[in-house]
């Protein structure tokens, strides 16, 4: 989940002429009243945090402020503990792992359980959202006609494939697609975090299997086949608020709820598609979501 950066420039500038600089730090939330939005530096994250704004005003809230970005999950938990940030969107399964390490759950309703028994004082999770933007392993159309369509088939077939995805896939990744299904590529390469470098080597076959999102347009756009995570190697990464605990109001929960309860992984992916594709203006994105969505208040 850590790409877009080609057109992040873009949106920080129009959000540093709408809403202040981001780059500087946030008033005191909760007790102000101020409600305070921050995102890390991916243009989901991004869209995410303005759709959640957009939902607060609409839910009557009226001083909310986005203040993207905001640095790595470290830095976004130290801003809500000193509540110089309300509330961050994030994924279920990173924020587990960021406060257990040692977590070995994997389905979606076991990753949201565990994360909200293990989430220290003074955080809560609101409801998690259908949508997930996940790691997917993809290969190209032949491979799969081949017979690969699981991690299964894969494992068989690893020796003779090049992989290609993140610096740290080898660190988080190889031991455990070994134990599970068997798997020893023929070599690793570092190409990027789902971006174009990976569709690219992929695309010219370069490499044989890649790391992409669930929410890239790009396995589409380029005929790349998904392979079923058989027996659940990624953990879930659904979208979710976190919060500050007592910065929200019962009515701003339930707007921000709301948004989660709408948000699919069809309609993350379109998201997407309009900023980093269509290069939408991320405001308008988020408020055409809001409306078709019922959610404009």
């Amino acid at each position: 989940m850590k790409r877009r950066l080609g057109v992040l420039l873009a949106v920080v500038a129009l959000l540093t002429s709408a809403c202040g600089n981001p780059f500087e730090g946030g008033a005191e939330g909760g007790a102000t009243g101020e409600i305070i939005i921050g995102a890390s530096d991916v243009g989901e994250s991004l869209l995410l945090a303005q759709i959640y704004a957009g939902a607060l005003r609409g839910a009557g809230a009226e001083d909310v402020t986005v203040r993207p970005p905001v640095g790595g999950r470290e830095v976004v938990v130290k801003a809500l503990q000193d509540r110089s940030l309300s509330v961050v969107p994030d994924y279920t399964g990173n924020l587990l792992r960021y406060f257990d390490k040692n977590t070995e759950a994997t389905t979606s309703a076991d990753v949201y359980g565990e994360l909200r028994q293990k989430l220290p004082a003074g955080f809560e999770v609101l409801d998690q959202a259908p949508a997930e933007d996940k790691d997917l392993l993809v290969v190209r159309k032949e491979l799969a006609d081949s017979g690969v369509r699981t991690f299964s088939d894969l494992g068989p077939r690893c020796g003779e494939l090049v992989f290609g995805g993140p610096g740290q896939w080898s660190d988080r990744w190889k031991e455990k697609i070994k134990a599970l299904y068997g798997c020893e590529f023929k070599e690793i390469r570092t190409t990027d975090t789902g971006g174009p470098v990976t569709v690219a080597a992929l695309r010219s076959g370069e490499i044989q299997v890649a790391d992409l999102f669930s929410t890239s347009s790009t396995i589409q756009s380029n005929g790349f086949v998904p392979l079923e995570d058989d027996k659940s190697m990624f953990p879930a990464q659904n979208i979710v608020p976190l919060v500050a605990k007592g910065t929200l109001n019962e009515r701003e929960v339930k707007a921000l709820n709301d948004v989660s309860a709408a948000l699919t992984t069809e309609k993350l992916t379109r998201l997407n598609v309009e900023f980093s594709e269509e290069k939408q203006n991320p405001l308008d994105i988020a408020e055409k979501f809001l409306r078709d969505n019922g959610l404009s208040g």
